[in-house]
């Protein structure tokens, strides 16, 4: 590591904020990746004459366990716990519920309040919020985080070429920007979902179109600038192609104000899918959402537990990410110097 990285890292570790920021959301989301692990309807292991079986893992038919069908076993079925707890042992997660499951056997109408069950009630469908939440924090988390590389990588790269070679080239492409970036987003993204049935991945195409543009003139503004200096005038002389001053030399430069900006752009990036989730045009039904629970929130104000849930894990998640963002800036600014 150069000093001057270890500089920005001294810098960035000595901001307390953004420092146990990054730690918890690290520990949130690494415990969001393995949901399934934490949050599912199927037992971690289980022991049935002698013998062990990873129901999460593969799928067993009813007959493994002395059952009558051929079809995977329904582990909360009282008649299959039945069967294999008469001769073996399950080890359940815990949270024995999955985002999808329902709980039939609820001591009041659903919404249900927080109990030992579920301990943060569940939802007007009979799901259970808590695992709803791990899984809708790790699909927006991985929505943001794959739009905001996506539309960086394009970013850079326009803006890279906008700047370096400016002329007609920038005025060509700075055209094209102001008339992409005055399209109506949420109006378009309404009639395209209209129009095909919303995923993950056509959700993140079509959020690709119009986020890209969110670092063009961070980088365009550095390359205008750095274009002039000496030593690209020099490597210029020398013979290095545009492509080796671009990615070599003028980069570098222009990414230290890149990656200062990247946490809010993942910010709004998680913002903009809980915002398409609660009008109802993002991720398929059923799927695990924050915004889609803020929905529920909205539409049951008898159980608050709803609305509170999903408002708390939105605020706190993007609290942290905007005091990681914080702290990066400050990392990266030769004027600030932490002791």
């Amino acid at each position: 590591m150069s000093p001057l990285n270890r500089r920005r890292f001294a810098n960035f570790r000595a901001n307390r904020r953004g420092w146990w920021s990054l730690w918890i959301f690290l520990v949130l989301f690494v415990v969001s990746l393995g949901a399934e692990l934490v949050a599912n309807d199927k037992p971690l292991v289980v022991s049935f004459q002698g013998d062990l079986y990873f129901p999460i893992f593969i799928a067993y038919p009813e007959t493994t366990f002395g059952g009558d069908f051929e079809t995977e076993a329904a582990y909360r079925d009282p008649y299959v716990r039945e069967l294999i707890e008469a001769d073996g042992w399950m080890v359940w997660p815990p949270v024995p519920y999955s985002y999808d499951t329902i709980n039939y056997d609820l001591p009041v109408p659903a919404p249900a309040p927080p109990s030992a069950e579920n301990w943060l009630g569940t939802d007007d469908q009979g799901r259970d919020v808590t695992a709803r939440l791990i899984y809708g924090f790790r699909i927006s988390v991985l929505f943001g985080l794959t739009l905001t590389l996506a539309s960086s990588v394009i970013g850079v790269v326009a803006g890279a070429v906008q700047g370096y070679f400016g002329g007609r080239i920038d005025l060509f492409f700075q055209r094209i920007i102001e008339i992409w970036s005055g399209l109506p987003v949420l109006y378009l993204l309404i009639i395209l979902a209209s129009v095909v049935e919303p995923n993950f991945w056509w959700l993140l195409l079509l959020m690709l179109l119009f986020s890209w543009m969110s670092l063009v003139g961070v980088v365009r503004a550095e390359f205008l600038r750095a274009r002039n200096f000496d030593y690209i005038r020099a490597a210029r002389a020398l013979g290095v192609t545009d492509l080796v001053i671009i990615f070599r030399h003028t980069l570098p430069n222009a990414m230290v104000a890149t990656l200062t900006f990247l946490p809010f752009i993942l910010n709004g990036s998680i913002t903009t899918l809980t915002s398409l989730d609660f009008l109802g045009f993002g991720l398929p039904p059923g799927s695990a959402s924050l915004g889609e629970l803020l929905a529920q929130g909205k539409a049951n104000l008898q159980a608050p537990w709803l609305g509170i849930t999903a408002f708390m894990v939105l605020a706190v998640m993007l609290s942290l990410l905007i005091f990681i963002g914080e702290a990066a800036r400050d990392a990266f600014d030769p004027r600030k110097t932490f002791n």
